[in-house]
């Protein structure tokens, strides 16, 4: 067994391999740049190496550095995590020339698998079933429209690259294939310097369905059953469980012996995924279900095949990393129970869900419901340089309504701030009838999101005891009286107003004991309000739209489709933002005239930055 180990990643991840490695007796190394030296993952690791700037490109993503860092330390192994270089062939083979182990697979078996059309023709020939599409090397952009309308709408297109939600556009029309084959590109290349892409016929009722496969140094493959990951927003997974609603167990035993034979076809060692997506429109059948991609690394959502089968997947790894055979024969794993997973993102879902970025003052969930994979604790700042995940929430119950039950109650019950977050939009999510009964697909969140992502009013109750405590005893100023009646006694009410610039009008019962408060935090179905009374802010905005279209954060315009006095419609797209790796369309709030564009393409922009101004017609 190794005594080692170099943690090439940063964040949750990075945290999730202190703590099993500590445990395991293997001390840690951590690399940070300088927007991490104060990281958790910084602090919990046994020594910390620092390897540049806070731009991936300059820190995370310079192999020689890390391997460099490890040779510093006397670290015997790399663990890559996720991201980052964790599915970077040659960065696993640099490793291995200098002498350290590589706590992942096979470089080849990451190349036969890291592009997307190689891999496909691969697992045809393996007698894995594919989807039908077209993976040819021409890219030529006439060509792979020629592709797709051959195919027949809608179709994917997808970057070989690619992985993460990125590099990916669903294409519903003829007419709108170029835009989005050019963006698509631009992502990929941004991404992973790499701009070919194939294009897949896209399953009108799709699911997401994985298999967690295992494999070692002598031969063993194992699977560790499926998860379903359908709950998606833009590629991006949602909601994972283990294991999928509807699977029956015929279908399983079929899914699984594929993803075996797939794992087997690379020589794969170590820890990997095997996606597949499968039509769902008459349940979960094996002659409807398609080889997808397989992920060469640890998945995000690992955590929910650890909970219903028992096993330390990051142990698995370390242990095959150091040449042991897998601690397990496949006859010895089985389900146990149901586990759900959520990530807890710094965002905004009624803005778009633009990251919000800032000091978290207040993060407390009840750990003895959940668990909680984090790489950050209170008094930590979200960054703008990386991905605005503040955790991982998870739950293993006997039966998915449990799971789901205690999921929400988490979510309900937890407090994090005052960074705006989406544990609302996740808590409304796991409440849709459709969700609660299995019939999932990956479409879900995108013909519901407008109801999804708006904020509801709080309570009634929720109200009455926030405004019983702002008053406190019944001495506080803001309490008025009103609706007079002859024999009945006076209504005593209150106004209070949201940091999001909303008023309530609140029938007072009775006042706290405590003394009145100049505000109070409502936490209800995840969202987190603070209350003030009205007239203490001095009125609110009333939620006027303002013309103003400021730079949510800092980041690169990558595009700007208007100019100064054109006429623009609500919701036309002004421009795209690049920033925290993704791309970020601006649209009009309202019908107007552009007055003022301030930015051009390729222009750096801070956060708030004023880059177009529109009045109203």
């Amino acid at each position: 067994m190794m005594k080692s180990v170099l943690i090439a990643n940063r964040g949750e991840i990075a945290c999730r391999v202190i703590r099993t490695a500590r445990r395991m007796g293997i001390r840690t190394v951590a690399v940070y740049s300088d927007a991490d030296a104060d990281a958790l993952h910084v602090r919990m690791a046994d020594e910390a190496v620092h390897i540049g700037p806070a731009p991936t490109r300059e820190s995370y993503l310079v192999g020689d550095k890390i391997i460099a860092a490890a040779k510093q330390t006397g670290a015997e192994a790399i663990h890559p995590g996720y991201g980052f270089l964790s599915e970077n062939a040659q960065f696993a083979q640099a490793v291995m020339d200098a002498g350290l182990i590589w706590v992942g697979p096979l470089p080849k078996s990451i190349t036969a698998m890291g592009l997307k059309d190689a891999a496909k023709k691969l697992m045809d020939d393996a007698g894995v079933p594919v989807t039908p599409g077209y993976m040819g090397g021409n890219q030529e952009p006439d060509h792979l429209k020629l592709e797709a309308d051959k195919i027949g709408y809608p179709v994917l297109i997808k970057a070989v690259a690619g992985g993460g939600g990125k590099g990916m556009r669903l294409v519903e029309q003829a007419d709108e294939f170029l835009d989005a084959l050019a963006s698509c590109k631009r992502e990929a290349a941004a991404s992973f310097g790499n701009d070919h892409v194939l294009i897949e016929k896209y399953i009108l009722s799709p699911r997401h369905i994985e298999v967690q496969v295992f494999g070692d140094s002598h031969g063993n493959v194992v699977h560790l059953f499926e998860r379903d990951c359908s709950l998606q927003r833009r590629h991006q997974k949602v909601v994972e469980e283990a294991p999928a609603p509807g699977m029956d167990e015929a279908t399983r035993a079929e899914l699984c012996a594929a993803a075996v034979r797939a794992a087997k076809a690379v020589d794969y060692q170590g820890a990997g995924t095997i996606e597949f997506i499968a039509d769902g429109s008459e349940g979960l059948r094996a002659d409807r279900i398609w080889f997808m991609e397989m992920n060469t690394r640890l998945q995000v959502e690992h955590p929910v095949t650890e909970e219903i089968t028992g096993v330390d997947l990051v142990e698995w790894q370390l242990r095959v990393a150091s040449g042991e055979p897998l601690p397990k024969r496949q006859e010895e794993l089985s389900i146990n129970g149901w586990a759900m997973e959520v990530r807890l993102y710094a965002e905004d879902p009624t803005k778009g869900f633009l990251p919000s970025i800032g000091r978290l003052d207040v993060f407390d969930y009840p750990d003895h419901l959940v668990r909680v994979d984090t790489g950050v604790e209170e008094g930590a700042e979200i960054s703008p340089h990386y991905d605005p995940m503040i955790a991982k929430l998870i739950v293993h119950a006997a039966t998915r309504e449990e799971a789901i039950a205690d999921l929400r109650y988490a979510l309900d019950a937890g407090e994090c701030g005052p960074l705006i977050t989406n544990a609302g939009f996740l808590y409304r999510v796991l409440g849709d009838e459709q969700f609660a009964a299995g019939t999932v697909d990956t479409g879900l969140i995108g013909r519901k999101l407008e109801a999804l992502t708006t904020r509801p009013e709080p309570s009634v109750e929720g109200l009455q005891l926030a405004a019983a405590e702002l008053i406190g005893g019944g001495q506080g100023p803001w309490a008025s009286t009103s609706g007079i009646r002859l024999n009945a006694p006076s209504k005593r009410q209150m106004r209070l107003a949201d940091q999001f610039g909303r008023d309530f009008n609140v029938e007072l019962g009775e006042p706290s004991d405590g003394p009145a408060l100049r505000q109070i935090v409502l936490n209800e179905g995840g969202e987190r309000l603070i209350l003030k009374p009205w007239r203490a802010i001095g009125g609110a905005d009333g939620g006027v739209s303002s013309g103003s279209i400021l730079a949510p954060m800092p980041g690169r315009v990558i595009a700007v489709e208007v100019a100064a006095g054109d006429n623009v419609t609500k919701g036309q797209k002004l421009l795209t933002l690049e920033a925290m790796k993704m791309e970020h369309t601006l649209t009009a709030p309202f019908d107007g005239v552009v007055q003022e564009l301030n930015c051009a393409a390729g222009d750096q922009v801070q956060v708030e930055a004023l880059l177009v101004k529109i009045d109203a017609e």
